[in-house]
């Protein structure tokens, strides 16, 4: 298990986030992990945009500013084909990573 696994959760669920809804605000990211999640993945907006900003910086999100549905200015983000790819990737490694936690807890 790589080092960094755990620690790139966060960029897992943005990543799928924006693949089940196309487009999205920071918040409305947020928003969806914590519904989705039931309310057992909250994000705070200090870990979000560190990992939006670094995921626009490698190529896997595109950002474009554009208008809320309450009229508020935000940068939207969605996919692009190399964060399609990451995507398909990192879930591939987190279930690994799954597989291996749940053998761990099964053996304890």
């Amino acid at each position: 298990m790589a080092k960094n696994d755990l620690q790139g959760a966060l960029d897992l669920l943005i990543l799928k986030t924006l693949s089940q809804l196309d487009s999205m605000h920071g918040y409305g990211i947020v928003l969806h992990i914590r519904r989705v999640s039931d309310e057992r993945i909250i994000v705070e907006e200090g870990s979000l945009y560190p990992a939006l900003h670094r995921m626009e910086q490698n190529g896997w999100v595109r950002a474009s500013w554009a208008v809320t549905d309450y009229g508020r200015k935000a940068k939207w983000y969605a996919l692009t084909r190399a964060g399609k790819e990451q995507l398909a990737s990192r879930e591939k490694n987190w279930e690994q990573v799954v597989k291996g936690v749940d053998a761990i807890l099964r053996f304890a």
